[in-house]
Order: C-alpha cells, then structure tokens, then sequence
C-alpha cells in the first residue's frame, strides 16, 4: 500500500528568523500528537503485530518512514528559523517540557490501534492547517501544505486498513 504523495518535498527555507514560528513548528515536531509521537507509535506498533499481519506491520512501517522525512524536514526549518530542534513540547514560566514516550498509545489490539492512529492523524492535519493560517513565511507554508498531503494519504491508509479489520 503507498502511503505517501508521490511528488517532492519543497526546499527547506525561510524568510528570516522568527522565533515564534519555530515554536508553532516545535508542536510539528516534538509534542503528543507530533512527528516523533507518530514515528515511535507506528513503529511500536510495526514491532507489536510483525508476525500477525503482514499488511498492518508493513503499512505501519512505511508510514513511520515518511514521517521520519517530515521530522527531519521540519527540524532543519525549525533550525533556520533561529531555535534548536529539541523534543520539547512546551517553553513555559516554569522551565522546558519534554517530550515523554508516554505520548505513544501502547494499545494492543488493532482495531483500537487503527482509531489511535486514525486520531493522530486527524489532530496533526487540524494543526498543520492552523498554523498554516497563522504563519505568514510563504517557504515554511508550503513545506506544511505538502506534508499534509501525506498526511491525508496517511489517514486514508489506516481508515482502509481498519475497514479491512472490522470485515
């Protein structure tokens, strides 16, 4: 199954530092419903089911790979916008947040694997979408517009793989 747009990823750049928009892409890369968070639940999940479901473990597994390439791509943005690309989910009054793997849904059974999944997907296209709105850097946007688009692909591959599990 291709789970990704079979088209090029924009070069990564920007128009100038802007701190605040390497923030807004820091949720992109490190919090709980961001790149990393995906990455380690799709290949925890590879792992879980390897031996069930070939289909399962195989999509999962190049799903994780596409998301490694969007995690890589917005680090290098995040770093051109003027910040450090660390797995920090928050910079409060109180200090660093981190990212934790508590984000990762351990869950064991594929079906409910499939609506986490399915989930994660959905809350990552509904922020990407809010910061495109909110960003005003015409390079960092359309690098966010063509990460959506796999992750649409990404949304429509679980939806079939959980229509599969329920027949």
């Amino acid at each position: 199954m291709e789970c990704r747009v079979n088209k090029p990823y924009p070069e990564v750049r920007v128009e100038g530092i802007n701190l605040y928009y390497a923030d807004l892409l820091l949720e992109d890369y490190s919090s709980m419903t961001s790149e990393l968070t995906s990455i380690l639940q799709y290949i925890y999940q590879h792992f879980d089911k390897f031996n069930l479901n070939s289909n399962f473990s195989n999509t999962l597994s190049s799903i994780a790979m596409v998301e490694m390439k969007h995690l890589s791509l917005l680090g290098e943005t995040i770093k051109l916008l003027g910040k450090k690309p660390k797995f920090i989910l928050t910079n409060n009054n109180y200090g660093l947040t981190y990212f934790s793997s508590s984000f990762v849904d351990y869950e064991d059974d594929i079906k409910k694997m499939l609506e986490s999944d399915i989930n994660l997907e959905k809350e990552a296209i509904n922020r990407y979408l809010y910061h495109i709105s909110i960003i005003d850097d015409e390079y960092v946007k359309r690098l966010l517009y063509r990460i959506v688009e796999d992750e649409k692909v990404h949304l429509r591959c679980f939806e079939m793989l959980l229509n599969e599990t329920l027949k």
